[in-house]
């Protein structure tokens, strides 16, 4: 018996040779022109699957024709113009790789016999692509033989039509693979929904207790508060510290004392009522939002009733352990109107309470806007150290692409190195700094140093880096923000291709169309941005859709933690999402080989932490990038 030919060579009887074949071309001419003519009579009706669905139709479906036969390629442009298709033409195969990048149509037509770049040619080119490789391709050709057709379908072509062929099969051709992406594009849309779900009710929970964390507190309080102000006074919010969590770690191990959080996580839980939140806020500190307590009496009945959880000794295998807890409390309205002084007010209340000769629960008492005096001197010493020189420096902490292992760039991060107290950390006065309005001349000045510190290493002749630099929300919301910045790329030097700016999503979210608005001002410099510490605050596809981000920062805080599943799922679905949305991504606190090897798996763009470098001195940078550093080849 004969093989049968595939479905689309059926009707195919096109010679040979070249000659043959343009008067196969010149036939097939003919054929469209009087399918023009005709194309409303009854014998060439359409059938049900040769023309797109209604919401295809309003889309406009994008085809692009390549046909280096120009009186082919007119035809059939007009053709499916009169199909209702937005379409465009291309006249060779380089051209047609050109249009394909740049319109991204939903459908390519393409005929095989072409001079310069031939059909194969360019779908090979296309294929290799990301941007184009997933576009539905269809050959439209005169060659008939069945391993011509076999190197295409090889190829990843979709289809495969040989000359001549009717309107019809052309269009149900068209039909079925546009029917093919918006089936594709939905599972596509279903997985990506899927996993921002997931990683929504991560993002909300505390991986270990499954309570719900800080984001998810701050969140119901907002909803409380949105809903009614005035019944919103006087509600409670105790913070709950458990003292030796840190001793049975060490200890026992951190198995043991994960199991031991889970019992206490579950004990607490059940000792308030149903529409109170029990929140774990991470390590040892929980938070408690009272929603329909507020009398103090009642207040302080909680508050022993939490403690009476720990009158009884916990089970963690063979061992029974005994903890001690302790219990600070303050009032929405009296002791603070926002969810984070109201947390730090009562988190001071818990620490009054492990003095000796306290109770073990105590109420905030604090004069309303008071500073004390340590935090006067720190702020008046700060307003110094920026007058003075040497005081403040930039460190520089490596960028490493994962491809190539080299340093690809660096962000930029302020140390205090005081005459007399010496190192003080950056937790400590940059708060400060945001709280007195400190942070928009100490961001200006790291700006201004990085680029001019990067602007002298190219001088010097080393390959040009990246530079990040973050922005806090004061400087972000400045409106000078974009003349400012070019300012300091003019004075110093700087291509603004070489600047990164990075952005928190809190910064981001407080005024979303003008952070838009400023963003696409900074893009339209040159200036590259990123989202700094993802999964920390809001996460949501919507506003990475919305907002112009080139680069996607994953906090430290989900590489702690990799052996657990739930935060694994994190990270692949951040990544996941990254790629779909065409962002890099960098992850930052890389501290352990296993670590590395996930971002490696799973193609993270470039890594930062003490794995490959600690923040630098300007000196200590120069000196590695001369010194050609880079990640070794057995990490790769």
């Amino acid at each position: 018996m004969k093989n049968n030919p595939p479905p689309r060579l059926r009707r195919a009887n096109a010679p040979k040779t070249l000659p043959n074949q343009l008067a196969s071309d010149m036939a097939l001419v003919n054929h469209l022109s009087e399918l023009q003519g005709f194309r409303k009579s009854k014998t060439l009706e359409k059938p049900a699957m040769s023309t797109p669905s209604a919401p295809e139709q309003q889309q406009m479906n994008k085809i692009l024709v390549i046909e280096d036969e120009r009186s082919i390629r007119v035809n059939l442009l007009k053709l499916l113009s009169a199909e209702g298709f937005q379409v465009i033409g291309a006249d060779n195969g380089s051209n047609g790789v050109e249009l394909a990048k740049l319109e991204q149509p939903d459908v390519i037509l393409c005929d095989v016999l072409m001079p310069e770049l031939d059909g194969y040619g360019v779908l090979k080119a296309l294929q290799q692509d990301p941007v184009t490789a997933t576009i539905p391709f269809i050959f439209l050709t005169a060659k008939a033989d069945r391993a011509d057709w076999r190197q295409a379908m090889t190829l990843g072509a979709d289809d495969y039509i040989t000359k001549p062929f009717t309107r019809a099969e052309l269009l149900d051709a068209i039909a079925i693979r546009l029917q093919k992406q918006v089936s594709l594009t939905q599972r596509h849309l279903l997985e990506l929904q899927q996993a921002e779900a997931q990683l929504n009710h991560l993002l909300h929970h505390n991986h270990l207790t499954n309570l719900p964390n800080r984001l998810l507190l701050e969140e119901r309080f907002d909803k409380l508060l949105s809903r009614n102000k005035a019944r919103l006074d006087k509600r409670p919010i105790l913070s709950l510290g458990v003292e030796e969590l840190n001793q049975i770690n060490n200890a026992l191990g951190p198995a043991s004392a994960d199991l031991l959080l889970q019992a206490v996580a579950e004990r607490l839980y059940n000792r308030v009522g149903k529409r109170d939140i029990v929140a774990h806020l991470g390590a040892a500190q929980f938070a408690i939002l009272l929603t329909t307590t507020h009398h103090r009496k009642e207040v302080a009945k909680v508050a022993e009733t939490l403690l009476d959880a720990f009158s009884s000794p916990f089970l963690v295998g063979d061992h029974e352990i005994y903890l001690t807890a302790r219990v600070g409390i303050a009032f929405f309205g009296r002791d603070g109107r926002d969810l984070d002084t109201l947390i730090k007010h009562a988190s001071a209340a818990r620490e009054e309470a492990k003095k000796p000769g306290m109770r073990p629960y105590q109420f905030y008492i604090a004069s309303v806007g008071a500073k004390s005096q340590e935090a006067l001197l720190l702020e008046h010493e700060l307003r110094q150290a920026l007058e003075r020189q040497g005081e403040l420096q930039v460190y520089y902490q490596p960028k490493v692409n994962l491809q190539t292992g080299k340093i690809q760039g660096a962000e930029a991060l302020v140390r205090w190195y005081h005459p007399e107290r010496g190192s003080i950390s950056p937790v400590e006065f940059i708060p400060l700094a945001e709280k007195s309005g400190l942070i928009v001349p100490l961001g200006e000045w790291i700006l201004r140093t990085a680029c001019a510190q990067a602007k002298v290493w190219q001088d010097g002749g080393l390959s040009p880096l990246r530079i990040a630099v973050n922005l806090s929300g004061h400087q972000f919301n400045q409106l000078n923000l974009g003349s400012l910045v070019v300012e300091i790329l003019t004075e110093t030097g700087l291509d603004p291709g070489y600047l990164e700016l990075e952005l928190t999503e809190s910064t981001l979210m407080q005024n979303p169309d003008a952070a838009i608005a400023t963003l696409r001002q900074l893009k339209a410099i040159g200036i590259q941005v990123s989202i700094d510490d993802f999964g920390t605050g809001y996460s949501s596809l919507s506003y990475l859709r919305e907002f112009p981000f080139d680069i996607l920062k994953i906090d430290r805080s989900f590489l702690r933690c990799l052996t657990d599943e739930k935060n694994a799922a994190i990270m692949t679905a951040i990544l996941q999402m990254a790629r779909s949305l065409d962002l890099r991504v960098v992850a930052e606190g890389v501290e352990t080989a296993s670590q590395l090897a996930f971002l490696q798996a799973h193609q993270c763009d470039e890594i930062q932490g003490y794995w490959f470098s600690p923040p630098l001195s300007a000196e200590t940078f120069g000196e590695l990038l001369s010194a050609g550093k880079r990640l070794r080849k057995s990490s790769l």
